[in-house]
């Protein structure tokens, strides 16, 4: 897929709920078109934002537990964690300018 960290069950809290940056995590799918569009855009963001946000990814197929807990019903989900708190989620892919605007407007309105 990416570059990006990939999370599981035994990661994912430790990675995600605990962060003390923000977190967004990319619930995909091997078999998701969207998916692979959407990957590189959120590597670079990851890689831009590395300072501010971390980006990772997590396989809903093989962690259908966590995909489950946060009621990730289609592919990608894209859902936003602060203080280990979901504070925003979107479903689909985005352009990259358009995604970087609304993390942009969550993260403030989450301040």
């Amino acid at each position: 897929m990416t570059d990006l960290r990939a999370v599981d069950e035994a990661t994912f809290d430790e990675v995600v709920l605990r962060s003390d940056k923000p977190v967004l995590v990319d619930f995909w799918a091997e078999w998701c078109p969207p998916c692979h569009q959407i990957a590189p855009v959120l590597a670079q963001i990851g890689a831009e934002r590395n300072d501010q946000l971390t980006v990772v990814k997590l396989n809903a197929d093989e962690h259908p537990a966590i995909a489950a807990r946060y009621r990730v019903m289609a592919m990608p989900t894209l859902i936003l964690f602060h203080h280990g708190e979901m504070i925003w989620a979107v479903v689909g892919a985005r352009p990259k300018a358009r995604l970087l605007k609304e993390l942009d407007d969550a993260l403030l309105a989450a301040v």
